[in-house]
């Protein structure tokens, strides 16, 4: 039998983000619960319908998919003027037609790729309690801050007093998270952890 409630539709809004290169697309419905980050165009293709479909646009450059948004990185010889409504409305058709966002397994996928490229992950024994300090910190006060300007950060490794975190996203390349980082993160860490001395960001 068909199920004819109709459903409720779908409303869509942007945000700027600090990257005057992005723009965040925000939706009354859960995209994805988790984060997807896609700078490349054949990582879309593998993983994400809706990535896919976005690159096929001559002006989109990067998308990201997190909760209830999508941030989209615009190819910088275009202006937000030109192509903001065609964004929204491409992405609310997209949405309303109940189309595929990610394919399964993404998640694991990603998981496994990070645990190949894990020596990033390594921190000492010693270094061990320092890093659940950390981690908690930056999932607590840092994240919930990048994920409303349409980004995301994420641990890396602990070495040495040394902090890297990876960015994603709006945050990825923007000028103004580096000053994010370095006066606000940076400083928090030092504060709440003494054994931190630095925090430094590396770009997927």
């Amino acid at each position: 039998m068909e199920n004819t409630a109709t459903k409720n539709p779908v409303m869509l809004y942007t945000e700027q983000t600090p990257n005057p290169e992005s723009l965040k697309f925000v939706t009354n419905r859960m995209l994805y619960k988790g984060t997807a980050d896609f700078r490349e165009e054949e990582l879309a293709r593998e993983w994400s319908p809706l990535g896919a479909a976005l690159f096929d646009l001559p002006y989109v450059k990067g998308v990201y998919i997190s909760t209830n948004f999508v941030t989209i990185t615009k190819e910088f010889n275009y202006s937000w003027e030109d192509i903001m409504l065609k964004l929204k409305s491409f992405i609310k058709e997209y949405i309303e037609e109940d189309k595929a966002i990610l394919n399964d397994g993404f998640a694991e996928a990603m998981a496994a790729m990070e645990a190949e490229r894990g020596a990033g992950y390594q921190y000492s024994e010693e270094d061990a309690e320092i890093v659940t300090k950390i981690k908690g910190l930056i999932e607590t006060y840092v994240k919930p801050a990048v994920e409303m300007d349409g980004g995301n950060i994420e641990f890396k490794s602990f070495d040495k007093g040394v902090v890297t975190v990876i960015l994603q996203g709006s945050c990825s390349g923007c000028p103004s998270s580096t000053v994010t980082l370095k006066s606000g993160i940076e400083g928090m860490l030092k504060r709440m952890v003494p054994e931190v001395t630095e925090v430094v960001a590396e770009a997927e």
